[in-house]
């Protein structure tokens, strides 16, 4: 009797496994979300910039007003509330620019980031909503200060620009 054609045989697969299949497309998924992550970072850093940059805008829309918070509700330590306005209006500014552009991009998450931690202590009338808009932001610049700007940035551009000159450099 002929063993493929009993009842007992087992069935031959042709073809790779299913196993095999499913490890194949966890790799070819894999392959084109690290394609997308240089647009993710770059989403990433516009997002949190984008907060900053309309904060300091909204300061320097009304100036007047913004003296008056540092004055009367801002408790920003160590510094007078009308430099404390000068620093914080500037700060919202410069390093969001900065942050987009993907240039000086982990100094300017870092200031960010530390700003943040002083608006948090310096309002102490913050809401719960409130504090938690500054948890989430704090967290999103914990992205570019760990990981960098990613591809899409003035610095991998610059790294990019450097790089024969340190190879030339060591030899």
């Amino acid at each position: 009797m002929n063993p493929i054609h009993s009842d007992t045989a087992v069935p031959v697969v042709a073809g790779p496994s299913l196993l095999s299949r499913i490890a194949g497309g966890i790799r070819w998924s894999s392959h084109g979300l690290d394609r997308l992550s240089p647009a993710v970072s770059l989403l990433f850093r516009l997002w949190i910039a984008a907060i900053f940059w309309q904060a300091g805008l909204t300061k320097i829309a009304s100036w007047d007003a913004t003296l008056y918070l540092f004055n009367y509700e801002y408790s920003v330590p160590l510094l007078p509330p009308e430099l404390a306005a000068y620093l914080g209006t500037g700060v919202e500014l410069l390093m969001p620019a900065l942050l987009a552009l993907g240039l000086a991009t982990r100094f300017s998450a870092l200031a960010l980031f530390l700003f943040n931690i002083v608006a948090v202590i310096s309002y102490p009338e913050l809401n719960e909503i409130g504090l938690k808009d500054h948890q989430y932001w704090g967290l999103m610049l914990l992205v570019p200060l760990f990981y960098g700007p990613g591809a899409l940035s003035l610095d991998a551009l610059i790294a990019l620009y450097l790089a024969p000159k340190r190879r030339k450099a060591r030899h």
